[in-house]
C-alpha cells in the first residue's frame, strides 16, 4: 500500500533497447525496431521513430509513477486520519458515528487492495527481500518502539516494548510484512481468494488466536490483500468508467443513510477486524455472516471511492509517495491530543462545529506529513537504504564490472 523504498537499481547491460516505462492504467504502444542501419521506410511499412540505444554506463530512466494510484493513496490516508480524529468526539453524535462507520468500511480495505496490487511482482529474490526489510520491517521496529516510548512517557510508565504485540497503527506494517512474504503462495494457488476468505472466516470465530502480531487483523484483512494480487489494470479502468461514477453517488448516499440507522445498533468492533465474534459479545455464527457481509460492503464502497479518484496529475499527486509518513506520524498527534485531555478541556470540540474544525485540521496536518520535505526528513526511519547490512547481488557486481571499462572508453 505504501511507497516502496529505494533498493538497488540495475543499469542495463549494453547493448539493450530502451523500453517505455509501464503504467498500470495506461496502454503503451510497442514499436517494432527496424533492421538495418540505413533502412528506408516503404509505403507498406510506415516509418517509426528509431529506438534509442542507451549509452554504456548511463543511468536508467526513472520509473514512471501512475498518478491515479498516488491520488488514491493520498485521499485514503486523509480518510484514515480524519476517522482517527473522530474517535474521541463521536460519542453522542449519531451523524459522526455514521460517517465513521462508512469510512471504516473502505479506507483500510482500499489501502490493502492497492498494497496487494503492487505486491504482485514480489518474489523471494535478494532485491525484493531487501526492500521488504528496509521498507516494512525496519519502520515497524522503529515506530513500534517509538509509539511504546511515547505512551510510556505520556500515559503509562509501565508500558513495555514488545515487537510481538503491535500497538495502535503499527499493526498494518507487520500485517503487510506477513502478507507480502506469503505472496508466492497465493500466486501458486488455483483459487486463492476463496481460501483467503475461508481463513478470515475461521479467524472470526476463533477467540483464542491471541494478540501476537495482531494475527486477528492479519487473517481477517487477508482477503483484501489477496484480491489486490489478482487484480489487473483493466479492473481499475473498469471502476473508473463514467457510468460507475454516476452509480457510485446513490450507492454512497444509501450507505450513509443505512449507517445513520445502524449507528446506535451496530458495534464498531466488527469494522476493526481485531477480535473474534465471541470477543465482542456475538454468537460464533455472526462472525461468518459479518465476514462475508463486510467484505462485500467494503468492495462496493472501495469501488465507489476509486471511481471518483482523479486519474490525472493533481496538486496532491506528489503526496501519494509520502503516505507512509502521513500514516505513521499522525498517530502521535491523535494520541497526544487524548493524553493532553484536549477534548475534555475544550468541550466545544465535540459539537458539530468543533468536529468540522477537527476534520479540516487533521486533513491539513496529514497533508503536510505527506510532503516530500517530511519524507526526506524521516527517510532514515521509513526508507533506509541499509546497503551495509546486505550482501551485494552477484549479478549487480557483474554489471558494475562491465560498466567500468565501458565508462573508461566513453570518457
Amino acid at each position: 500500500m505504501f511507497h516502496a523504498p529505494h533498493g538497488y537499481q540495475r543499469a542495463p547491460l549494453p547493448p539493450a533497447r530502451e523500453q517505455e516505462p509501464e503504467t498500470p492504467l495506461a496502454r503503451t504502444a510497442t514499436a517494432t525496431p527496424r533492421s538495418g542501419a540505413g533502412a528506408v521506410p516503404t509505403p507498406a511499412t510506415p516509418a517509426r521513430a528509431a529506438t534509442p540505444v542507451p549509452t554504456p554506463g548511463a543511468t536508467p530512466a526513472p520509473k514512471h509513477r501512475d498518478a491515479f494510484f498516488d491520488n488514491a493513496k493520498y485521499l485514503a490516508i486523509v480518510f484514515v486520519a480524519m476517522a482517527h480524529m473522530w474517535e474521541p468526539v463521536m460519542d453522542g453524535s449519531r451523524a459522526t458515528r455514521a460517517l465513521y462507520i462508512v469510512v471504516y468500511s473502505f479506507h483500510m480495505p482500499a489501502f490493502i487492495i492497492i498494497s496487494g496490487y503492487f505486491s504482485r511482482g514480489f518474489d523471494m529474490s535478494r532485491k525484493k527481500i531487501q526492500r521488504l526489510v528496509t521498507g516494512v520491517a525496519v519502520p515497524y521496529v522503529i515506530f513500534e518502539t517509538a509509539y511504546t516510548l511515547f505512551k510510556r512517557w505520556a500515559d503509562d510508565p509501565d508500558q513495555s516494548i514488545s515487537l510481538l504485540d503491535p500497538w495502535y497503527l503499527t499493526w498494518f506494517l507487520i500485517a503487510l510484512f506477513v502478507w507480502r512474504l506469503t505472496t508466492p503462495l497465493w500466486q501458486s494457488l488455483r483459487h486463492p481468494l476463496p481460501v483467503a476468505l475461508a481463513i478470515a472466516v475461521l479467524a472470526s470465530v476463533t477467540p483464542n488466536i491471541g494478540d501476537d502480531l495482531n494475527l486477528q487483523r492479519v487473517l481477517q484483512f487477508l482477503p483484501y490483500f489477496v484480491l489486490g494480487l489478482l487484480l489487473k489494470p483493466e479492473h481499475f479502468r473498469m471502476v473508473r468508467r463514467r457510468e460507475v461514477r454516476l452509480l457510485a453517488l446513490p450507492v454512497v448516499l444509501a450507505t450513509v443513510v443505512f449507517a445513520y440507522w445502524a449507528a446506535p445498533r451496530l458495534g464498531l468492533g466488527w469494522f476493526y477486524h481485531s477480535s473474534a465474534a465471541q470477543q465482542i459479545g456475538a454468537p460464533w455464527w455472526a462472525g461468518v455472516v459479518m465476514t462475508f457481509a463486510l467484505f462485500g460492503c467494503s468492495l462496493v464502497l472501495t469501488a465507489c471511492f476509486l471511481a471518483w479518484v482523479p486519474g490525472r496529475t493533481m496538486w496532491f499527486t506528489v503526496l501519494g509517495a509520502g503516505t507512509l509518513g502521513g500514516y505513521l506520524l499522525h498517530g502521535f498527534l491523535v494520541k497526544g491530543a487524548g493524553y493532553a485531555d484536549l477534548f475534555e478541556t475544550y468541550p466545544w470540540l465535540s459539537t458539530p462545529l468543533g468536529e468540522i474544525c477537527l476534520t479540516v485540521a487533521m486533513a491539513v496536518v496529514v497533508t503536510l506529513l505527506c510532503t516530500p520535505f517530511v519524507r526526506r526528513l524521516f527517510r532514515w526511519a521509513m526508507e533506509p537504504e541499509m546497503n551495509w547490512a546486505f550482501r551485494r547481488d552477484p549479478v549487480e557486481n557483474a554489471r558494475q564490472r562491465e560498466r567500468r571499462p565501458a565508462a573508461k572508453v566513453s570518457s
